[in-house]
């Protein structure tokens, strides 16, 4: 992974006049000026780096109080103001970005877009099936074809298959799911064009920073975020430099590279950035904040809880999708196939089942994924050794035999649907994309849904910054925070929620006393026959969490051994996710009691933290506190971020943040 050096702790002891410029110094360049200087560093080369934005940017920080040098304690947030601020760069946030420049662009007004994302470069959390319906893209960039968006297989054959432990059978195809116009794709590199249109919109764009925090006006409204503070020891104590001569070379030279690019009068004289690695998080207010995290955000459930967002609607509904990327054998490459699977190895009250995507027909590309429903009972089920079983049905080995696995990731996905969408806006924000839970089952797709939440959300935010846009002489400002109630208005009227409310009836039908049997009668009959139209709507019966049976009551999954040719150790599969984070920071998943795990969640559900996460944090080891005791040690550098664990946790003692910025997956292709 590339590494991060990050200069806003120096800034301090400056008061800054110019543009803040943030470098990575990952793969793409950019030329930089030189001028004389009389730094030391001077006749060494510069390595090119990278802008995190193209966009010119405002000062980050205007800094007037003089704190002591002597005093490490005081902790100054640097703060910076923008009219619209954006958690998380996925489809939702990019898009809701776009179409915000757009209009600005188009009336010529001045409006500050930034986005701040989590993962060291774009698209490296970002992790789909994925095939992508171009509805909402087709609205939001007519000429995406012209402008390069990586749709470069079309669909051109659908299937659906029913799974025994050896035979496979054809299945009926439901109308919702077929995907004529539809492209098979990463989703990963398409987030990447995503964000270079959005670049070149005049969207900031900065990866690598994790939003922390949400922060609040004094009348309650939501006025920001704040980003976490970095350089902290696993104990929360600022860390102390421990660089080599090389290491501090290097970034004297960015700091050096700093100085050059923004014409700055004071060269860093002091040593503090050699002297220390803490830097405390930035403060970003905004009129306008949209959290775009994706599914079950850190600070999306703390906005639910306190704005009560989820009063009139259903609980959320969660899956867990684990995927893999395969390089199979040209003469089993079929470009274009879409296959999804029901039935094993899952059983007949367990929601879940297979997608197999041919795509890249010049790589002989596969994805390969399976999606458990988190509200699974038997709590010895492993979703991701459920995966690892289901490559070795013939249907599935036959393809993958004299195949390779190149890439692997899991994320948690929303299911809930149209009865579990919340209260959408709250005052100075909303919710979009993933954050609020779009997601057509059926389909198994939600980026078109996603974009299109982004897009709505802009539009409304437009109208609220620049209520002189608006085609209504009578619409005047309100006073206060903005509130984006014509957000849910209009998404209410879109094709969304058409699309969400013909489905709604679909997930909650297989968790009736038939299983899986009475969902798929039921869902044949509503949407092939009655076309969703029904007069009802049915329930979500519990959250995910409450599901699980106690141990004693559950019969234990003996599991094969997993032969390293179809099937993988979970820390094999883990590190192709290429998952990294510093070892001596926070650790990012939080028990709010320490003692529950062992008490709890051991002596009653045998420990079903190490078999619902796919990625190895969550073992149960001996306590050498206490001898013949055990103890929950977590692995965090493992993590994949996605959220399982806080989702499924029985006891919901596992609370899911933000680590430093730049750390976790590195996924490619996915």
């Amino acid at each position: 992974m590339a590494s991060k050096f990050r200069i806003n702790s120096t800034l301090s002891r400056l008061r800054l006049s110019r543009p803040t410029l943030l470098f990575s110094t990952s793969r793409a360049a950019l030329s930089l000026p030189r001028r004389p200087c009389q730094n030391a560093l001077t006749n060494l080369p510069l390595r090119p780096s990278r802008l995190l934005s193209t966009t010119p940017a405002r000062p980050l920080a205007a800094v007037t109080d003089d704190h002591s040098k002597d005093s490490p304690a005081v902790v100054e947030r640097f703060v910076d103001q923008v009219d619209v601020v954006i958690v998380g760069a996925g489809p939702a946030g990019l898009s809701a970005a776009i179409r915000l420049k757009q209009l600005a662009n188009d009336e010529g007004k001045e409006l500050r877009v930034m986005i701040v994302e989590k993962a060291g470069e774009l698209g490296a959390h970002t992790l789909s099936g994925a095939v992508i319906e171009p509805r909402a893209l087709n609205e939001l960039i007519p000429d995406w074809k012209e402008k390069g968006a990586p749709l470069n297989q079309p669909v051109l054959h659908d299937q659906m298959k029913w799974l025994t432990p050896k035979y496979v059978f054809p299945f009926p195809h439901p109308p919702q799911m077929s995907n004529r116009g539809n492209y098979i794709i990463s989703l990963n590199e398409f987030v990447k064009w995503l964000g270079a249109q959005a670049e070149e919109a005049g969207v900031e764009i900065y990866p690598g920073f994790a939003a922390s925090e949400v922060l609040y006006a004094e009348d309650g409204s939501v006025k920001g975020i704040a980003t976490n503070d970095v350089g902290l020891d696993k104990n929360f104590k600022q860390k102390v430099c421990s660089r080599s001569y090389v290491e501090c070379l290097i970034l004297g030279l960015h700091i050096y590279i700093y100085t050059v690019i923004t014409h700055s009068s004071t060269l860093f004289t002091s040593m503090a950035p050699l002297q220390e690695s803490f830097e405390p998080g930035m403060e970003i207010h905004a009129r306008v904040t949209l959290f775009g995290e994706g599914c079950h955000g850190s600070l999306s459930k703390t906005l639910f809880r306190k704005f009560n967002l989820r009063e009139n609607s259903e609980p959320q509904k969660y899956g867990i999708g684990i995927k893999e990327v395969w390089e199979v054998s040209p003469e089993k490459h079929q470009p274009g196939l879409v296959t999804h699977t029901l039935g094993w190895p899952l059983d007949n009250h367990t929601y879940g089942g297979s997608f197999i995507y041919h795509f890249e027909p010049e790589k002989h590309f596969v994805a390969v994924g399976f999606v458990v429903g988190l509200d699974y009972q038997n709590p010895y089920l492993s979703p991701y050794r459920e995966f690892q079983r289901f490559k070795h049905h013939p249907f599935i080995s036959n393809l993958l035999e004299g195949g390779k696995c190149i890439s692997y990731g899991a994320r948690a996905i929303n299911e809930g649907g149209y009865q579990s969408i919340p209260k959408l806006y709250f005052p100075g924000g909303a919710l979009i994309g993933c954050s609020a839970g779009f997601l057509n089952v059926p389909k198994i797709k939600g980026t078109h849904t996603a974009m299109k939440s982004g897009m709505i959300a802009a539009e409304a935010a437009y109208d609220a910054l620049f209520p002189d846009a608006v085609d209504a002489p009578d619409v005047k400002p309100e006073p206060g925070p903005i509130l984006l109630k014509s957000y849910e208005e209009n998404l209410r009227k879109s094709w969304v929620n058409e699309e969400l409310y013909a489905i709604r009836n679909v997930l909650p039908s297989f968790h009736g006393p038939l299983g899986r049997l009475g969902g798929i009668a039921y869902s044949g009959l509503d949407t092939m026959i009655l076309g969703g139209k029904v007069p009802w709507t049915f329930k979500h019966k519990k959250e995910d969490w409450a599901t699980l049976k106690p141990a004693s009551q559950c019969k234990r999954i003996e599991y094969p051994k997993p032969d390293g040719k179809f099937s993988f150790e979970l820390l094999e599969s883990v590190s192709r996710s290429g998952t990294n984070h510093a070892e001596n920071q926070p650790v990012h998943l939080r028990l709010r009691d320490k003692s529950i795990p062992v008490e709890r969640n051991l002596r009653v559900f045998d420990g079903p933290e190490a078999r619902f996460c796919p990625a190895g944090v969550y073992e149960y080891v001996e306590d050498e506190a206490r001898p013949g005791e055990q103890r929950l040690q977590i692995n965090s550098q493992n993590c994949v971020h996605c959220k399982t664990c806080d989702i499924k946790d029985p006891s919901q003692n596992i609370d899911w943040v933000v680590p430093e910025g730049g750390g976790g997956p590195q996924y490619v292709w996915t």
